[in-house]
């Protein structure tokens, strides 16, 4: 069996103080970027194993939401997702911290203040940024998110997609349009299969005018209504919109008054997460129910466990029904499945 590599032997291998390499794979201040890559790579070349640093638990999470998501009063699911973090973190004696970022900040002197012993990422993150994160070498799992040989938990997005859809079909809905943000966004992409899907077993022929898709660099209630008045400006109109989420379910439906359609009557809408507005609003919003504590609570368990395996979860998702939607027609209740 080949020797157990300590931090020691790394010292020694770069020519540089066991404190400087603690620094260095702990990622903390106090030696140059170019210390801290030379020592890393002296560790790679020498088969350190990085996991001998978590081996304990961990003391310091950093909660990552990527700037786009970091609008809690226009989209709060994520700031939900870190409430339950939180409550996580807190029954462990970890210490979380927020930081949201965009491809431009410089998110490695970012996270060097915060020296975290684990990362969080929740929502979508560009693949340099997730690469970026790796090169820390800090163990890392994701939130409503999924890359490869990353660990993941997430709702289940395209089954809960197929249920929103047949649902407004089992209400009698025929011009079903999906309200959609970039399908760049993991979670988006399989709640849109999840549509298609539906549309497909129910022998609906998918239509390119009731797929609209809000504009970037919009907040999510100013480019969901402006996408809802393209969808409502169809020459055959629409009777019913999923929104990919409820903050965009609700800015929709308020799209719909101010344009004198009648919800449920004239547009059905049905949204995604149940945050706790949508029970609220004016006309209450049937949407698909996400365990959101569950779904905090879980990606600090993957952290926590340290599998070297990746692991991805799938959590269940369940139909509320609310007003939004109207009267569920019985007749074809029965054939709905999955």
């Amino acid at each position: 069996m080949a020797p157990t590599v300590r931090i020691r032997d790394i010292a020694r291998a770069a020519g540089v103080s066991v404190g400087s390499v603690s620094r260095a794979l702990k990622n903390q201040p106090g030696i140059s970027d170019a210390t801290r890559l030379r020592i890393r790579e002296v560790a790679r070349d020498l088969a350190y194993d990085l996991t001998r640093l978590h081996a304990d638990r961990p003391q310091r999470l950093v909660f990552l939401v990527h700037r786009q998501h970091s609008a809690f009063a226009t989209n709060p699911f994520f700031s939900y997702v870190l409430h339950w973090v939180e409550e996580a973190c807190r029954g462990l004696g970890i210490v979380p911290t927020l930081l949201t970022a965009g491809p431009t900040d410089p998110l490695r002197e970012q996270l060097r203040l915060h020296q975290p012993d684990v990362l969080l990422a929740a929502g979508f993150f560009e693949v340099e940024m997730i690469e970026l994160l790796d090169s820390l070498g800090l163990p890392l799992a994701l939130i409503d998110f999924w890359m490869p040989g990353r660990p993941s938990v997430n709702p289940d997005n395209e089954r809960g997609g197929f249920m929103a859809t047949r649902h407004l079909i089992d209400c009698g809905r025929r011009r079903i349009a999906f309200l959609s943000g970039s399908l760049a966004h993991f979670s988006i992409r399989e709640r849109e299969r999840g549509y298609r899907r539906a549309l497909y077993e129910a022998g609906m022929l998918g239509d390119p005018e009731l797929e609209a898709i809000a504009a970037p660099g919009l907040n999510v209630e100013d480019g969901a209504a402006e996408a809802t008045r393209r969808l409502l400006e169809q020459p055959r109109g629409v009777d019913a919109i999923f929104a990919y989420n409820d903050a965009a379910a609700l800015a929709a439906m308020r799209m719909c008054q101010s344009l004198g359609r009648r919800v449920p009557d004239d547009v059905a809408i049905i949204g995604f997460d149940d945050i706790p507005a949508a029970a609220g609003a004016l006309i209450p919003l049937t949407t698909m129910r996400v365990d959101i504590e569950a779904l905090g609570r879980s990606g600090v368990d993957l952290l926590v466990q340290a599998s070297p395996d990746a692991r991805h979860l799938t959590l269940p998702v369940s139909l509320v029904v609310r007003s939004s939607c109207g009267t569920r027609d019985r007749r074809s209740a029965s054939s709905a499945g999955g």
